[in-house]
């Protein structure tokens, strides 16, 4: 019957438009505002440490839980939910909370009443630690049934799926081999194969929950490997299993570590460092500068913004 409704159905392109930007609404925030980011986008953002990734998905995971209005307020969120999957195990909730308050007390100046939609708010967002690859295989497998359940209790469609950050068991995984428990018949877990797991398992959950990806990877900026020692450097990525996909229509500033069954699942690519300078907002107060660039599509600058207690402010 609902196929039947929407072959009849009769619209505008005006309506459709409308219809679709409130369904799937795009992700325009800072510093991601240059691309419209929807669902079924897989974004890898790249930097090395202390360059304000997860403060980036913090801030796009607070316009996700917040609602569009409440109370005659407007905020201007998406009221939908968010999964954060914790692979550093070092998320930092109060950081969450303190700009979730912050959103909340700008159209009123105070958070008096307003702490059943702060509650309401943090139960749109789900949390779950992973503390080596198997128990992040585990999360992925059983994501489904988690995400069914949210959506019928809270009556809303997951928006965000976001990793912190992807590869920190990277390099323990290269070294080691899994045998999974019971039958001995079982095929090893081997790097290639819990990339590939990992990238099928995402896929999978795209189809059935259609949301926005945005994965953080830490990198070391800089050119790693000197002339001199390109060949032995591309000779030993491709002993150890792993081929480079940087080509010379692309040159990446940072060595490339992650499988290519990683890389083909990657649709957005940006890259965000620490500056040098420093952005003087009062004579006593000075905030850290922040450089944010798009590798993928490249757009061949780049913009420049700060991290505050309320958020992330671009700055031209």
């Amino acid at each position: 019957m609902a196929a039947k409704r929407w072959i009849d159905g009769d619209e505008t392109a005006a309506e459709m438009l409308s219809r679709v930007s409130s369904e799937r609404p795009f992700l325009l925030l800072p510093p991601l505002h240059r691309v419209p980011l929807r669902v079924g986008n897989v974004v890898e953002l790249a930097g090395p440490s202390s360059s304000a990734k997860t403060q980036i998905l913090i801030q796009a995971a607070v316009n996700c839980i917040l609602p569009r209005e409440w109370n005659g307020v407007h905020y201007g969120g998406l009221e939908r939910l968010v999964m954060f999957i914790d692979l550093d195990c070092r998320f930092d909730i109060l950081r969450l909370s303190e700009m979730l308050k912050h959103k909340i007390m700008e159209p009123n100046g105070s958070m008096h009443d307003h702490e059943e939609l702060f509650a309401a708010c943090m139960r749109r967002f789900m949390y779950v630690r992973c503390y080596d690859s198997l128990e992040f295989l585990a999360t992925l497998k059983t994501l489904h049934h988690r995400l069914k359940r949210e959506k019928a209790m809270h009556n809303v469609n997951i928006q965000l799926l976001m990793i912190d950050s992807i590869g920190p068991f990277h390099w323990v995984d290269r070294g080691s081999t899994f045998f999974p428990l019971g039958s001995h018949n079982r095929k090893c877990l081997s790097l290639q194969s819990i990339s590939e797991t990992v990238v099928q398992e995402i896929r999978k959950l795209l189809v059935l929950h259609p949301m926005l990806v945005i994965a953080t990877k830490e990198i070391v900026l800089g050119n790693v490997y000197g002339t001199d020692g390109a060949k032995q450097n591309k000779y030993m990525l491709e002993a150890s299993g792993i081929r480079s996909i940087t080509s010379s229509s692309q040159q990446l500033p940072y060595r490339e570590f992650m499988p290519p069954i990683w890389q083909s699942l990657i649709t957005h690519k940006i890259l965000v460092r620490a500056s040098d300078d420093h952005l003087l907002i009062r004579p006593d107060q000075e905030n850290s500068l922040y450089l944010s660039e798009w590798l993928l599509p490249s757009l061949g600058y780049q913009d420049k913004f700060v991290v505050k207690d309320a958020g992330i402010f671009v700055v031209s």
